[in-house]
């Protein structure tokens, strides 16, 4: 029988305080992105990565992984979307099984709009509360963390190069 390594005071005490943060955070994102633009925050996301890729252009597993997301949850998602006009899905021309997820031009304009708000509720809610060798700190502990959660990389964040691409 393996014996089990139990927290420290110190290990349980951060543990704690790191669920709190992704309890409340996810929400309080939500809360600013649904009363301002009618949006969560994981659809924002998805918008917004579209709005960065090459065209507004993405297969929907690159989406995926950039918006970190398993396919069924990211297809639910944009299904909401393309319902809304914002997005739109067409067969990708160079892979008969894949599919591409287009931002349309309300996508465009809807990202635009809830840019600055969620920019300030990021900032509010988390950098602006660091300094900035907190900020490089937890950068480096996220980096540790997802290349445990994400051993292969397949996630956007998991990659290294994505650091500093704004």
């Amino acid at each position: 029988m393996i014996e089990t390594k139990w927290l420290s005071a110190a290990e349980r005490s951060t543990w704690v305080k790191f669920t709190a943060v992704l309890e409340l955070l996810p929400a309080a994102l939500d809360l600013q992105l649904s009363r301002d633009e009618a949006l969560t925050h994981f659809e924002y996301f998805t918008l917004a990565m579209l709005s960065e890729a090459p065209n507004r252009v993405l297969r929907t597993s690159a989406l995926a992984a950039r918006t970190n997301a398993t396919l069924p949850r990211l297809s639910r998602v944009v299904t909401h979307l393309e319902s809304a006009s914002l997005v739109k899905r067409s067969p990708c021309s160079e892979d008969r099984r894949a599919t591409n997820v287009e931002l349309t031009e309300a996508g465009w304009q809807k990202v635009v709009a809830a840019a600055p708000g969620h920019v300030a509720a990021v900032r509010r809610l988390v950098i602006d509360a660091l300094t900035p060798t907190q900020v490089e700190n937890l950068s480096e502990i996220f980096t540790v963390v997802l290349k445990q959660l994400d051993p292969d990389g397949r996630m956007l964040a998991s990659d290294s190069e994505a650091d500093g691409r704004r």
